[in-house]
């Protein structure tokens, strides 16, 4: 039994000593990722989860006021709720549309920056960015600026979402993945009752002359700014730092958590355990994902994560519009998609229980199932106490679904590529997403309630086929074992 381990010395030669010094790094990274496995997940790692989860909040709130707020900018006259043509711009599907293109770009292009300038520096600059950006948003009056500002906070967002994700999954143990995403999900998604219950007060309101929905933007903003502040107190991911070949740093990061605990525990920590020497490769390209190594991971997140997107947003992004569709008031709308918004954080809580006993890709298979089910019951119904029965049911099982395809995806790719692979597989879903604001306009238009959740349900049925048949195990697996 032993305290913090020392720093691996690394020598810098020339000559043969060179490739003699590239090894030693390489090992000396490895028993960086060691060294983290066999920390407790004490509070000093819980704090670092939970600084990255408040400012994830606000992310989540910005991503999700686009339903919560849409009967406000109809209300406002501002988009309609549906469209002569299919890609119209003044319905509300392009609105929706707006965030979900941003996101793509923001994950594909942006979010692989973090694997070049690190995970700290963009979840921070990205948090700032939408921030601004939302805050122009709510003061457009147009249907086209506020689409043009919607993309430009979906771009932040995303960059947002991929660097956490990364980021949160090189930070903890190996076995604590599952509960570390389901926690980090849990504080996420308060932020979705909080806007619920923030837009059911605003948006039917004009506070000061002022139309609610803007208030519901500005109020997200004001939080983000004083958390951004926090979330300078964060460290580096000691695994990037180690990749990167700054081992010095990686290793002042991990002594401190370790001195941390063994203060904290009063007990010795176990001699970490041997791992593989690690890649040492300084870039990496999109070309890599499509090599024998990773071609048939990549191909299976990315028709997993298209279809997921129409599942869930096509359910997350429309509750309040839905139940105006099956006859329920503005008012009353807003306030049962409180209730069911409720469920979003206490879903991930419940699921900490279980994280790491069952299968990640079961998981991810059990919710599919669920949403698909529950959706066509949920179809079916005129009854509103069962109707937000059935909308908490959903909300739950959508988000159960969630933290473990997040773990899960980003458990399949190695720390050198981490972000890059998140940002390329998790894109497609905004391309489907961006979509599935259109389609289900036109299904709701055309085909009612019915055909929106005929339309999630064969969504799902393709990602319980894809993870079922092709996914791999993850649970309790070392990074880079999963990765190879």
């Amino acid at each position: 039994m032993h305290g913090p381990a020392k720093q691996i010395d690394v020598e810098q030669t020339s000559g043969s000593g060179a490739s003699v010094g590239a090894a030693v790094d390489a090992a000396a990274a490895a028993l960086i990722n060691a060294r983290l496995d066999r920390l407790p997940m004490g509070w000093p790692i819980w704090r670092l989860v939970l600084m990255v989860a408040l400012g994830a909040w606000f992310e989540i709130y910005d991503v999700f006021f686009t339903a919560y707020i849409g009967p406000g900018l109809v209300r406002s006259g501002i988009f309609t709720t549906s469209t002569v043509n299919f890609f119209g711009f003044t319905g509300l599907g392009a609105f929706v549309a707006a965030m979900f293109a941003g996101l793509f770009v923001g994950t594909l292009v942006f979010g692989q920056l973090a694997d070049r300038f690190g995970r700290r520096a963009v979840f921070t600059g990205a948090l700032l960015w939408y921030t601004a950006a939302a805050v122009l948003l709510a003061c457009q009056h147009t249907a086209e600026w506020i689409i043009f500002f919607r993309f430009l906070t979906g771009i932040g967002a995303g960059a947002e979402i991929v660097t956490i994700d990364s980021y949160t999954t090189e930070l903890v143990p190996a076995n604590s993945r599952g509960r570390s995403f389901a926690f980090l999900q849990a504080i996420q998604f308060s932020a979705v009752p909080t806007v619920a219950l923030v837009a059911w007060y605003f948006v039917p309101t004009a506070p000061l002359g002022i139309d609610g929905w803007r208030w519901v933007v500005w109020i997200g903003c004001a939080g983000a700014v004083a958390v951004w502040f926090i979330r300078l107190g964060l460290p580096e991911s000691p695994r990037w730092l180690a990749q990167r070949g700054r081992i010095a740093e990686a290793d002042a990061i991990v002594s401190r958590l370790e001195r941390e605990i063994v203060a904290r525990t009063g007990s010795l920590l176990p001699e970490p355990e041997p791992q593989p020497p690690v890649v040492q490769e300084a870039e990496v390209s999109f070309a890599e994902l499509w090599r024998s190594r990773y071609r048939g991971r990549t191909i299976m997140m990315l028709v997993f994560n298209f279809f997921q997107s129409i599942g869930y947003y096509g359910f997350a992004s429309w509750v309040p519009t839905l139940l105006i569709a099956k006859g329920i008031n503005v008012t009353h709308s807003l306030l049962y998609s409180f209730v069911i918004a409720i469920a979003n954080p206490i879903g991930p809580l419940l699921s900490m229980t279980f994280a790491e006993r069952i299968e990640r890709k079961w998981i991810v298979v059990g919710s599919a199932t669920s949403m698909a089910i529950i959706g066509l019951i949920f179809s079916r119904q005129d009854d509103a106490a069962l109707i937000v029965a059935l909308g908490v049911a959903m909300a739950l099982a959508s988000n159960c679904l969630t933290f473990s395809y997040r773990a899960y995806q980003a458990e399949l790719f190695p720390t050198r590529m981490r972000s890059r692979a998140i940002g390329a597989v998790y894109s497609i879903s905004r391309i489907s997403a961006m979509f599935s604001g259109f389609l289900i306009a036109f299904c709701l238009r055309d085909f009612g309630v019915t055909g929106v959740f005929a339309l999630i349900a064969g969504s799902m049925a393709i990602v319980v086929a894809t993870i079922g048949i092709f996914g791999p195990r993850t649970n309790g697996l070392k990074l880079e074992t999963v990765s190879a």
